[in-house]
């Protein structure tokens, strides 16, 4: 049978929420995929020898693939035995938080960015004799929906950042997000690669000033929830202080 959380800490006060425990086994695996999938893709796109079509777009494949490996060493020390520290508490859900932001986010810039020069490339592909060019139009942008339940798992509660940050800030820091991506693609396919980097930048600036502070958060809060919380009440400390009947 599970036990209630305690609530309220020895000082009166409430505890901080703290995100439900995890098994880091399930984000290790995709930590796997984060690392291969986006590293295999940038090495593709060095490989056609066209870098400047593609902006930025490397960049955040490697970011996306680097940050995995960050997100990977956070994780590997969670512990939660006798001699755990808050540190080593929240690590799992540290390495989460860099897995979202960095490593997901940034797969998600890159990927629609990623289609459309693929699609387009006379290097990977050739046009058959007699064939025509068929313009993808509005289809290109079918991989950047994914950015829509990634908001969701966001801001409905299953992410990092509902424990570290008020919701309106949540709301505000997805927003943002959405609006940085979008401006970083319209900004690749109009060749106004200037714009895209500078929404790149911002966005990147963000993601990383993000982590640190909810990396921090989350330490700050185990060390106040270890600080202030009751004593364990085990069965014989209940049975002695029922009365007899």
């Amino acid at each position: 049978m599970a036990h209630d959380v305690p609530r309220i800490g020895t000082d009166g006060a409430p505890l901080p929420v703290l995100p439900p425990e995890r098994d880091p086994r399930l984000t290790i695996r995709v930590i796997r995929v984060m690392f291969y999938t986006p590293g295999f893709l940038a090495l593709l796109l060095l490989k056609t020898g066209e870098p400047t079509g593609y902006g930025i777009t490397i960049e955040f494949l490697m970011l996306a693939s680097i940050s995995s490996i960050v997100a990977g060493l956070f994780i590997a020390t969670q512990s939660s035995g006798g001699t755990a520290d808050p540190a080593s508490k929240v690590a799992t859900w540290a390495g989460a938080l860099i897995l979202e932001l960095l490593g997901v986010v940034s797969l998600l810039n890159a990927v629609p960015a990623l289609f459309h020069e693929l699609a387009h490339s006379s290097l990977i592909k050739a046009l058959a004799p007699g064939a025509t060019a068929v313009s993808l139009g509005p289809t290109e942008l079918i991989p950047a929906v994914a950015i829509i339940p990634f908001m969701v798992y966001q801001l409905a509660g299953f992410g990092t950042l509902h424990y570290i940050v008020p919701r309106a800030v949540n709301w505000i820091i997805n927003l943002a997000l959405l609006a940085l991506i979008v401006t970083a693609h319209s900004a690749n396919r109009a060749n106004d690669f200037g714009l895209e980097m500078v929404a790149g930048s911002i966005l990147v600036v963000m993601m990383v000033i993000t982590v640190v502070y909810g990396v921090l958060k989350l330490k700050q809060m185990q060390t106040l929830y270890d600080a202030h919380l009751p004593p364990k009440e085990g069965k014989h400390h209940a049975d002695a202080a029922s009365p007899p009947a």
